[in-house]
């Protein structure tokens, strides 16, 4: 696939990604003004971290990287009909594991709670409303994994913006009933009703993409055949893979079980500021991982390596290019970035100090969490899910330590510096086991365009601090200095003609 496809297809997929996270911007405003950071705030995001997990595991995680190079290779070499049956038999098992799934976690929601959230034990009530909250929303893993299939079924078809805007789902349900029925209920019954609306977001992710398939001329239908060669082949690429590209939500339940044992808010800081961070890294960073792979996969299936090659270098000096500033903004002018967007109602500044402290060291590790998906997705190509395995098992332990060393000093802000430590050191290993598998990775090339990043993102830093002071009125200094940063970026790029600022304006270019 051509570099300016690859952008092209980026693009689309950074659009939609824009969309939905805006919604998702303005539902967590509307939660953190509902519920702030306090009790019931951390019970509902302990609680949803339970069937996200799943989630990854089951449906973007693993499984669609194992499936993606599966059913590129059918689409290459196999007639359509031979290729709609592997679909269907795929469709089938994931839906029946996941309801076998979901009838487990709501059985065993109480010992999942007290996994992954052991601090609350010493606090009976919330604990209780933790679990019940669990129970409620663990069908949801039933509806997005299979919204995850399609999702991998479409980008393997070049379809990219619906899959990337259909999140948006989740937040048109909590939103509405934000604003339409929580007004109306009791306290504890908000949180639930909150709860049940995740699960309706789900159908609604679903039933977003499905009509695209149709229109691609692809469909779902039940039948089961369990002794189908390619799901055979799926299921042995997915077995290893459970823990290698699920490494970022058990680090997730990591930092999870520690927060339960701080200062009451922990959790919910963590997830706003993980959320914040999740902007930039889906909109570039995860766009370019998403249709990297199957184009890496097209390329391995060919026998092409110069063309995997050259999307592998592409993709990661574009994904550099555009998080190192990010991550810059995020560390000057992160503290004013989250008072305006969540401290209102019952969200105060002490949960603003709290979570802009985790956002600091998260952002320091924003680069390598997305360079490290698009390795890793390098060899999931290959049909190597090893590889990846050993990587994140190392990356994994070096987490946990790092998380009880820090998290007593550091609070908050040591559980994010051991996710940013631990994500370099995963995305390093992956580096050195890809360049013994396929020679050179274009490294000279890397560490250049890497460099005038960051020259152009210190710059761009120094302004945004400054134009930040200009107002007390954040609504006016922040979007002021988030602009003009911007503007200093692409500047001081074109000035050191940056390569990569080619793809940043060919993304949001009318040419497509």
């Amino acid at each position: 696939m051509e570099n300016k496809t690859l952008a092209k297809y980026a693009g689309k997929t950074s659009l939609g990604t824009v969309l939905s996270r805006i919604l998702g911007y303005v539902r967590d405003m509307l939660v953190a003004n509902l519920f702030g950071a306090g009790m019931f705030a951390d019970a509902f995001y302990a609680a949803f971290k339970i069937p996200n997990l799943f989630r990854r595991i089951f449906g973007e995680g693993s499984f669609s990287a194992a499936f993606v190079p599966v059913f590129s290779e059918y689409l290459l070499v196999k007639e359509k009909k031979e290729t709609q049956k592997l679909l269907n038999t795929v469709f089938t098992t994931l839906l029946l594991v996941l309801v076998v799934i979901s009838i487990l976690g709501i059985f065993f929601a109480p010992l999942l709670v007290k996994t992954i959230a052991y601090g609350f034990t010493d606090d009976p009530e919330k604990m209780q409303l933790t679990v019940e909250l669990t129970r409620l929303m663990f069908p949801f893993i039933l509806f997005i994994c299979l919204a995850a299939l399609l999702l991998a079924i479409l980008n393997t078809l070049h379809s990219f913006f619906i899959p990337a805007f259909a999140p948006s789902a989740l937040s048109f349900s909590e939103i509405f009933y934000v604003l339409v029925f929580a007004p109306v209920l009791i306290l504890e019954n908000q949180v639930k009703g909150l709860a049940i609306s995740v699960i309706v977001g789900g159908v609604l992710h679903f039933f977003m993409q499905y009509p695209k398939l149709k229109n691609l001329g692809w469909y779902l239908k039940f039948k089961i055949d369990f002794k189908h060669p390619g799901l055979k082949k799926i299921a042995f690429l997915m077995i290893p893979s459970l823990i290698g590209l699920s490494v970022d939500q058990i680090n997730a339940f990591v930092d999870n079980i520690c927060a339960s044992f701080l200062v009451s808010g922990s959790i919910s800081a963590l997830y706003y500021s993980n959320r914040l961070m999740q902007l930039p890294l889906a909109i570039f960073g995860l766009a370019f991982a998403t249709v990297s792979l199957p184009a890496m996969s097209k390329a391995y299936a060919e026998k092409d390596m110069t063309t995997l090659k050259n999307s592998l270098n592409y993709s990661m000096r574009s994904t550099v290019f555009v998080l190192l500033p990010a991550a810059t903004g995020f560390i000057v002018i992160g503290l004013p970035i989250i008072k305006l967007l969540f401290e209102h109602g019952k969200f105060d500044s002490y949960a603003s100090f709290m979570s802009n402290t985790a956002l600091f060291y998260y952002s320091l590790g924003l680069p390598a969490y997305a360079v490290a998906k698009i390795f890793a997705n390098a060899f999931y190509a290959f049909q190597d899910t090893k590889t990846p395995v050993k990587t994140a098992a190392w990356s994994m332990v070096l987490h946990i330590v790092l998380c009880i060393i820090l998290m007593k000093p550091m609070a908050v802000g040591g559980l994010a510096l051991a996710t940013a430590v631990s994500s370099y050191f995963n995305f390093l290993l992956l580096a050195a086991y890809l360049r013994k598998r396929i020679g050179r990775l274009g490294l000279k090339k890397i560490l250049f365009s890497t460099f005038k990043s960051l020259i152009a993102s210190v710059i761009t830093g120094v302004v945004a601090w400054n134009m930040c002071k200009i107002s007390e009125k954040l609504f006016i200094s922040v979007p002021t200095s988030i602009v003009l940063g911007l503007i200093t970026f692409i500047t001081v790029s074109y000035i050191l003609k940056s390569e990569e600022l080619e793809t940043f304006m060919h993304i949001f270019s009318k040419k497509k």
